[in-house]
């Protein structure tokens, strides 16, 4: 490679035009400016040309160099002036690239610093909406994929409590949520809210950076929910349906049917339309199998033989935690049959008992909710809500006009639990018909498997037996009464 003076000669310095005007074919080239500083001459694919110089030091008994930068990146002056300071730092004994590249380290740290600085400043404002975006996600997993919670949090919590700083939260916060809720609502819910929000600032205290933003510790602590709940709370429902509202009710089924159909064809827009068929029998299937309705209507029409007049319920219909959810087969005396062989006549050709309607077009089940709000918005009496659009908003389904209260689905299982047990029927069995897990000691789960089949088709028997006589005016009306 050449080394190219410029015009002045030898020790002369060049000038912009002439750095202009070099040629492609001086690729490689050196171009020589004086005073130790050179510059290697690149010529890009393109043709531009540049000229990256730099400056020639001794530095322990050997020749040493320093980068002053590239032109015309940059300027021609400035170069010679980065030229001007790596000597006068040679001058003094120091390095000017070991200099150079200590300053870069050093720029990088404070850059670093400012950086970590912000991201803490930022960790300090984290949000409770920012905690529970999290959480929700890695935090939980409900049956549902939590969108009973995700609605909750979003109606309720997050409105209230989504801004404030976490470290900022404090348990006045929460009490002036949960009076509003209760205020508005009756105690369970006020209950499922606490405990939402309970178990999310939990989760918190075991996780950074969210447990060093709770500097005073977790306030949902503080909080005594009670003190929040209506002196008639009850933490477990213990409603049961006596025989004469079992019969009430077949009574109201039968009328709303009547009476829509005795309607006029012109009026019928406007008549009270009855309970769906399949609602219905959801509701006589329940009170016969002592089922769930969540397992009821997820239950598919391969899970039923009506032939052999069973109802196979799967570990993954089943509620519960995951270590406590087994099989369950159900026995169906000749209440419950007839009640699935009416459903068979409406939905046989769908793969679920109850299919939904999905604008989608997707194949799936009717929302697990779907009964019991049926049931609940013929309640009105006891919902302190507004009307709510394409609901029924009445009080057709209330019982012995409403002196025990409001009824739900899960309240015909325990009715028909109990009406199991007051036909003597062993409590060990009516939990099996239940498909409770049976507590106790390991070892007795772990070895005992007898699955008491005669014994619970019996069971079902005789309370599809006493259904069958409440209904047609067999059987006295007893008051049942829930055992303590």
């Amino acid at each position: 490679m050449t080394t190219r003076y410029p015009k002045a000669g030898k020790g002369g310095k060049w000038t912009i035009r002439e750095l202009q005007s070099i040629p492609t074919d001086w690729h490689g080239d050196t171009l020589s400016d004086g005073e130790g500083l050179s510059g290697e001459v690149r010529v890009a694919k393109s043709g531009k040309t540049t000229a990256r110089f730099k400056y020639a030091f001794r530095w322990q008994n050997k020749v040493a160099w320093f980068q002053c930068g590239t032109w015309p990146t940059v300027d021609l002056a400035e170069i010679r002036s980065n030229r001007d300071a790596a000597r006068d730092k040679v001058k003094a004994g120091v390095n000017p690239s070991t200099d150079k590249a200590a300053a870069k380290i050093e720029a990088q740290a404070e850059r670093e610093a400012v950086i970590a600085q912000k991201a803490a400043a930022d960790a300090e404002r984290k949000t409770v909406r920012d905690l529970y975006n999290v959480w929700i996600v890695d935090g939980v997993a409900r049956k549902d994929g939590n969108k009973e919670l995700k609605r909750l949090f979003n109606k309720d919590v997050l409105p209230e409590l989504g801004s404030i700083e976490l470290r900022k939260l404090v348990d006045t916060h929460i009490l002036a949520l949960l009076r509003k809720v209760a205020a508005r609502t009756n105690g369970r819910l006020t209950v499922v809210i606490y405990r939402g929000v309970t178990q999310m600032l939990l989760w918190a205290e075991q996780r950074k950076p969210w447990r060093g933003l709770l500097v005073d510790g977790n306030p949902a602590k503080l909080i005594d929910v009670e003190n929040l709940l209506p002196d008639d709370y009850e933490e477990e429902r213990d409603r049961v349906l006596s025989v004469a509202e079992i019969r009430e009710l077949a009574d109201i089924f039968t009328r709303m049917r009547e009476d829509y159909e005795a309607a006029p064809a012109g009026a019928k827009y406007e008549a009270v339309r009855p309970l769906k068929p399949e609602s219905e029998l959801a509701i006589w299937i329940c009170l016969g199998t002592l089922c769930r309705i969540g397992e009821l209507l997820m239950a598919e029409w391969s899970h039923v033989d009506l032939e052999a007049r069973t109802w196979f319920i799967p570990r993954a219909n089943v509620k519960g935690q995951r270590k406590q959810k087994q099989d369950l087969m159900v026995y169906l005396s000749d209440f419950s049959c007839r009640q699935f062989t009416r459903l068979k006549e409406l939905t046989g050709k769908s793969r679920w008992l109850f299919p939904g309607r999905n604008a989608a077009g997707k194949d799936l089940h009717v929302c697990l909710n779907s009964v019991s709000k049926q049931i609940g918005d013929r309640q009105i009496r006891f919902k302190n809500r507004k009307q709510l659009s394409c609901r029924r908003h009445d009080n057709t389904l209330v019982l012995a006009d409403g002196a025990k209260g409001e009824w739900t689905p899960h309240d015909l299982r325990r009715t028909g639990a109990t009406m199991m047990q007051s036909l003597r029927i062993p409590l060990e069995i009516i939990d099996h018909c239940q498909n409770h897990v049976i507590k106790g000691a390991k070892t007795r789960r772990h070895y005992f498997h007898w699955s008491y089949k005669e014994e619970k088709r019996e069971a079902w028997t005789a309370l599809g037996n006493r259904l069958d006589a409440i209904l047609t005016g067999g059987a006295e009306v007893i008051p049942l009464t829930r055992s303590r």
